[in-house]
This record gives C-alpha cells, structure tokens and sequence, in this order.
C-alpha cells in the first residue's frame, strides 16, 4: 500500500468531530448506532481487540517494509528502537520457547523482520540513515530497565531466577522501546509519511493490546493477574502497557489532527517527547 493510499484509508476512517456535527439526525443516529455496536463487540470479545492490535502491528511492520523496499531509504527510523525492538523480542521468544501458539508465531515473524531492518539500516541503506538525530542514549534505558527488573520480577518458584530476572528486563525494554524512535522525529521536526503511519500504527497496536489487557483483568474479576503470579509483578505487567500507551499517545495526537487537517507531512513541536 503506497503512502497516498494510506493516507487516504486513514482520513475516511477517522471521522472529524466537525463533520459528524453537520450530519442529518438520521446519520448521527447511524453513527452513533454502530460506534456503539463496535464498543459492544470489544468489551464482550476481548478477543476481538487482539486481533485487531495485532492487524495493526502487521499493518505498521507492512508500512515500514514498503518504505525501505520501494523508498530505497531509512530515512526518519531510529536503528536504536529497532535493536532494542529486536532484543526484546529474542528475550520473549527465550522465555516462552516451551509455548508454541499464536503469540510465538507472530514474535518470531517480527523477530526475522526487525532483524531485516537493522542490516538495511546499518548496510543497504546506511547513507541514508540520519545518525546525528537517533541520538537516544538507549544505555540508560537499558541500565534502568535492568535495576527495575532487579527490584520488581516474577515470584513464581518454578522458574530459574535468572529465567524471571531476563523476563522482567525484556517486559520493561518493550515499553521504552519506541522512546529512541521518537526523539529522532522530534528532533527531525518533520516526519515524513510513511514514517508517520508506522508509528502511529505502532500507537493504535499498543493502545488496543492496553485495552485487551484491561478488559481481560475486568472480565475475569483480577483473577487472571493471579495466572502471572503474586508480589508486585501482575501490576507491574499491567503497568507497562499502559505506560507503553502514554508513550505514544502524544504523537497519535498530532497524527491524528494533520490527517483530519489535510497535511501532507507531520510536524511535531518541541515537546512531543
């Protein structure tokens, strides 16, 4: 999907407060109906929220192979969100390799795609990467997500642990993952499109996975914290989904506003990240 047509998905399917108010009350009533039948489908099928966080992560990591394919540029990506995208995952898959599903499938496939994109950022495409803006100091990110792991991690006794200490890092890694990636657009001030919609795809993924998250818990009463084990570590899991949301929440703004206000590129202000 090109960058034109993407941009063209998203302005008819986020529908401006603006345009909703000049509907006939007929077609407010339609709106209304199914918005809330969408609203029913999730709260009673948290399922449905999985598949559809997990569509928009394929959408986004599709996105991000359409630019360095046919842009022939890495242009506006930060190496240093994907390395630390691709370190979190191989932690995932090391921790679950017992458990093969659904889940393991999709981490493996991304695991194999963020590899691909580091070798073209750091060989194909190497010219083109703006190395002078990805300048996240990632090794506090990695030295405090090691401390906190240290302090808050699995109490459950029927694993090594080692194996609880590296599950705990590799969670807290998955929530500032994407903090690198957003400093360098800040820093870029414009993001180019393609850029844009992976991001923001990224957003949409962490939100809904946040809300299946919370809709499980509701659902199952906080019994199924209990299933991760006891101590501080069930809010703590809790905890890094909703901090992943707010990471992205700001940027999904201001996307969100230059689509519905026609932009053609993104310009975030100073204080984004």
């Amino acid at each position: 999907m090109g960058a034109s047509s993407w941009t063209n998905l998203v302005r008819t399917t986020m529908v401006p407060r603006a345009w909703v108010v000049k509907q006939p009350p007929k077609a407010k009533a339609l709106i209304g109906t199914v918005v809330l039948l969408l609203l029913w489908i999730c709260v009673n099928d948290p399922g449905f929220i999985f598949f559809a966080a997990e569509f928009s992560h394929v959408a986004g990591i599709s996105l991000l192979i359409y630019k360095l394919i046919k842009g022939r540029t890495c242009a506006g990506l930060s190496l240093k969100s994907q390395e630390l995208t691709a370190l979190f995952l191989g932690i995932k898959i090391y921790c679950s390799y017992r458990t093969f599903d659904i889940h393991a499938i999709l981490d493996m496939s991304t695991l194999i795609t963020t590899l691909w994109v580091v070798y073209m950022i750091r060989v194909i495409l190497k010219s083109s990467y703006m190395e002078d803006e990805d300048n996240f100091s990632v090794q506090y990110l990695v030295i405090a997500c090691a401390l906190l792991a240290l302090l808050v991690h699995p109490m459950s006794s029927s694993k090594a642990l080692i194996n609880r200490l590296i599950l705990a890092f590799g969670c807290n890694l998955e929530t500032v993952a994407i903090m690198p990636q957003l400093r360098l657009m800040k820093n870029a001030k414009v993001v180019e499109s393609l850029t844009a919609h992976y991001v923001f795809a990224l957003g949409v993924a962490r939100f809904l996975s946040c809300a299946h998250w919370i809709l499980q818990v509701v659902h199952s009463r906080g019994t199924i914290l209990l299933a991760l084990g006891y101590g501080l570590w069930p809010g703590m899991v809790l905890l890094s989904e909703i901090v992943q949301t707010s990471i992205l929440a700001n940027f999904c703004y201001y996307y969100i506003k230059s689509v519905i206000e026609g932009q053609s590129v993104l310009r975030l202000p100073s204080d984004t990240v």
